[in-house]
């Protein structure tokens, strides 16, 4: 395990694993690991061992309660390095080629939610609470609002970017912030067991998939289903296809290369 100061990095059984590292702070995000974020990002996507990525915090109490706010905000108050370093990550993590995948465990506030919402697959225990509290001390949650707004129906989103309030996870659950809710003793072999089934499709496929529809997010009907025509010939033409195909004429499991 690469152990850094605040963020940790393995990559065991196909799955690359990121754990922010400030457990006394609740996992709050300093600008180190945002950098540090961005490298171990690059480091699975390069490596072809890696299927998928989990995204967590360290320990039980928080997945991430947002930017560290005595670290984020340089001497000479200049905030808009970090801002943008963070947006840069919530991009890297929302068009990223393999899929992504958030465990949470205690509280996901503030740009913990962007990180969380960036994700593929968000699995949370019945004890998490999410909530975007940026307004109780004058701010307000910016570049997250470009991910809520496409989890979330717009009256429910604005109801919880405005008063600032903490939601259980039944009711993010029902908003669609995330995937599942699971209890808490059962949380990590259900997010381990999503982690192997997406680790056993094909790498390509999965690629070329997530490329196309990011691709054609905002793009008009008629366009979006032209270029997409178009991705699946791509994907078609891969020889992951021909042995899924062939796998399934032959009943057997199909072995995928990522080719």
């Amino acid at each position: 395990m690469t152990d850094a100061p605040h963020l940790l990095y393995q990559v065991t059984d196909a799955v690359a694993r990121i754990a922010i590292n400030r457990e006394a702070q609740r996992n709050a995000l300093s600008p180190k690991a945002i950098r540090l974020f961005h490298e171990h990002l690059d480091a699975a996507e390069s490596d072809t061992s890696v299927r998928c990525v989990l995204l967590r915090g360290a320990g039980t109490r928080a997945f991430c309660t947002g930017a560290d706010l005595g670290s984020a905000i340089k001497a000479d108050g200049d905030a808009l390095p970090t801002a943008r370093s963070y947006a840069r990550l919530l991009h890297r993590i929302y068009t990223f080629p393999k899929p992504t995948v958030a465990m949470v465990q205690g509280y996901c506030l503030a740009g913990g939610m962007g990180l969380m919402l960036a994700c593929d697959m968000v699995l949370a225990d019945e004890k998490s609470r999410f909530g975007t509290p940026e307004v109780n001390v004058g701010l307000f949650p910016m570049m997250i609002g470009a991910l809520i707004f496409r989890n979330v129906p717009r009256k429910q989103a604005m109801e919880m970017i405005l008063t600032g309030r903490m939601i259980e996870a039944q009711e993010a659950l029902s908003m669609g912030l995330v995937t599942a809710v699971h209890p808490t003793e059962a949380l990590p072999g259900e997010t381990m067991a999503l982690l192997s089934l997406l680790a056993g499709k094909s790498p390509i496929g999965l690629r070329l998939g997530k490329e196309a529809f990011a691709a054609v997010e905002n793009f008009p009907f008629d366009t979006a289903v032209d270029s997409l025509a178009e991705a699946l010939t791509r994907v078609i033409n891969t020889q992951d296809a021909a042995e899924g195909l062939k796998a399934f004429m032959e009943k057997r499991a199909p072995e995928f290369t990522g080719t």
